[in-house]
């Protein structure tokens, strides 16, 4: 397969929906059941109730508020849901293409989870949350967690590439994200510049996005593994015959490795930036990702 036969060398420019491209589905996904909850939020007050991070109910056993929350928006400032879904729009859409749909959901979902986390130990420190039938007047919501994890993981991809803060000064992503977290960690230390933010649920997103690029994880990878060892340790059934003489079966040739999906999306991705920006552009993580997908692809190759 050469790099003219990839998917957005044959994107037709005049198609709308082409801008979404082959690692946009779950991204597109995420913002519509968002705005789907925002629209129910909006109708009755008990979807509110039912998912914001309570940490009150969290510590009763309602564990399914540190995801959910990251669902919710404030239905009094529209900016709120608006600036979310803009910033997953634009930067998820990357490192969806990078890392797959899977996968991009499943740290989606931890980003979610590790923001409401830090929120929740954070309020457990902060407020001194330790004693019996202690209250907690602070909640959660809103996807800023999660996509703070998309920004930092998309910055350590593409440093470089220029975002328009408030639609008017290009800086590097870098940049931006430095200083969104840098703004957060001090609004952690002086309460007075959070202005009803929940600044902890943002660094934890983000340590999270840190913590996954730096360690490379693979979540969905790390799931299949988990699962097909539990499959490998369940007792099988068998079943006994007499004995019959066999005819040898030929050994062919082996066959050859089979191209990971998550490696051949991470091609694509790495082959997109080239004829865009250039080869100089790429990041030795991503020369790494050629490298590493040549090899698999000089092993297919039938011996002469």
């Amino acid at each position: 397969m050469g790099i003219y036969d990839r998917d957005y060398y044959r994107r037709d420019a005049r198609n709308p929906w082409g801008v979404i491209g082959p690692g946009g589905q779950v991204v597109l996904g995420l913002i519509i059941a968002n705005v789907v909850v925002f629209i129910f939020q909006l109708a009755s007050r008990d979807v509110q109730d039912l998912f914001i991070l309570d940490v009150n109910k969290v510590l009763h056993g309602q564990v399914w508020r540190l995801v959910t929350y990251a669902f919710l928006h404030d239905t009094h400032v529209v900016f709120h849901i608006l600036f979310n879904m803009i910033v997953l729009w634009f930067f998820g859409r990357l490192v969806e293409e990078l890392y797959g749909p899977r996968e991009f959901l499943a740290f989606y979902l931890l980003g979610a989870l590790a923001g409401g986390v830090a929120f929740t130990l954070e309020q457990m420190v902060v407020h001194g949350g330790f004693g019996p039938g202690f209250h907690f007047y602070h909640q959660c919501l809103g996807a800023s967690g999660a996509v703070m994890a998309v920004l930092v993981v998309c910055a350590f991809h593409y440093p470089h590439r220029r975002v328009l803060v408030m639609f008017v000064l290009p800086v590097p992503i870098w940049v931006l994200v430095v200083i969104m977290v840098g703004y957060d960690a001090l609004a952690l230390v002086f309460e007075d510049l959070q202005m009803g933010t929940a600044v902890s649920g943002h660094l934890g997103g983000a340590a999270f996005g840190f913590i996954y690029y730096k360690l490379q994880w693979r979540l969905t990878g790390f799931l299949s593994g988990w699962w097909s060892q539990r499959r490998r340790k369940r007792p099988r059934l068998r079943v006994v015959r007499d004995e019959e003489p066999q005819t040898p079966v030929p050994v062919g040739p082996p066959k050859p490795p089979a191209v990971d999906d998550q490696l051949e999306a991470q091609v694509d991705a790495v082959l997109e930036k080239v004829s865009r920006y250039g080869q100089d552009s790429l990041t030795d993580s991503e020369r790494e990702i050629l490298f590493k997908a040549s090899e698999v692809y000089r092993k297919r190759r039938p011996p002469h």
